[in-house]
């Protein structure tokens, strides 16, 4: 990603130096979302307020590659990425234990920091664009990084030029990874007329309602767990299995054997009761339980 790739640091990175950071793709249904940074010496601030960066989203795309190229090629500029991909999104959201869209991007712009320090730049003020209450987030990572100061504000992409560098860092990053996406889905009907990917765009929409499968869901593109997808799945295929049987009052049933249902795309029933079910190992396959097989969640 430019000379930190390389062996050695540049001079400049060895003075005050501070870091933007911007995201792209929060709120899309399909492809990552990306964290970008960029940064630079402190000395280097009024320069790179000449470099004409802007918010991205107020770029059209020509502009942005074009932009993208010049920090690129600037030896007292370095930048970063950090991709997460739809499934990790979508995984993590979804996970027994929930990690929500806000401390996700808090995990990947601490990573970025983490990662530029340990190369040995000198940084010394960090500013981001806010995720969540502004003044919690900043005091959240000033206890991760007591040494450096940090500026959250709303709109910091358009108040700090080097935050602007790094939203066109992380858009032009995440707009390449959609044009060049790669379907593991082997269909003949996968097509790449998916739109912007945000919910309200008709052709993404479309898109979605023409890729759903009633069994498999969808592409790896999606982020399933959003609700935006749950709309498309009223007809899908109901899947039910059978565990041993359970308490009377639980089974519902004298046949000796209960059937769980999958829904909302593969998840079932409550998580109060779920969790009850695991933590009793009364709803675990027979086969489990003879051999004395437990569910581990620490190790």
């Amino acid at each position: 990603m430019g000379w930190e790739e390389e062996a050695t640091l540049p001079k400049w990175a060895s003075t005050p130096c501070i870091m933007g950071i911007d995201e792209a793709g929060r709120g899309p249904v399909l492809g990552p979302m990306v964290y970008g940074c960029l940064y630079c010496a402190r000395s280097y601030e009024k320069t790179l307020s000449s470099l004409n960066f802007a918010d991205s989203k107020t770029l059209k795309e020509e502009k942005r590659e074009a932009l993208f190229a010049t920090l690129k090629a600037d030896e007292s500029i370095g930048w970063d990425v950090d991709v997460i991909d739809p499934r990790e999104l979508s995984a993590k959201m979804l996970n027994k234990e929930k990690i929500n869209l806000n401390e996700i991007s808090h995990d990947s712009a601490i990573g970025l920091i983490t990662r530029v320090l340990n190369m040995g730049v000198l940084l010394t003020e960090v500013y981001l664009d806010t995720v969540g209450d502004a003044e919690k987030y900043r005091i959240k990572l000033s206890e991760k990084f007591p040494s450096l100061k940090f500026v959250v504000s709303k709109k910091a992409d358009s108040l700090y030029p080097v935050v602007s560098g790094a939203s066109i860092v992380a858009k032009v990053t995440r707009d390449r990874a959609l044009r060049e996406w790669v379907f593991e889905e082997t269909a003949e009907n996968v097509n790449r007329n998916f739109g912007s990917g945000y919910p309200g765009d008709p052709e993404t929409k479309a898109w979605l309602k023409h890729h759903r499968h009633s069994v498999f869901g969808f592409p790896t593109l999606v982020r399933f767990s959003w609700g935006t997808c749950t709309t498309y799945f009223n007809d899908i295929v109901e899947v039910l299995w059978e565990t041993d049987k359970i308490d009377e009052d639980r089974c519902g049933s004298s046949s000796g054997k209960r059937q769980l249902k999958l829904s909302n795309v593969g998840f079932c029933t409550s998580k109060r009761k779920t969790e009850e079910l695991e933590s009793s190992g009364k709803g675990r396959c027979k086969f489990f339980r003879s051999r004395k097989l437990e569910q581990l969640t620490h190790f």
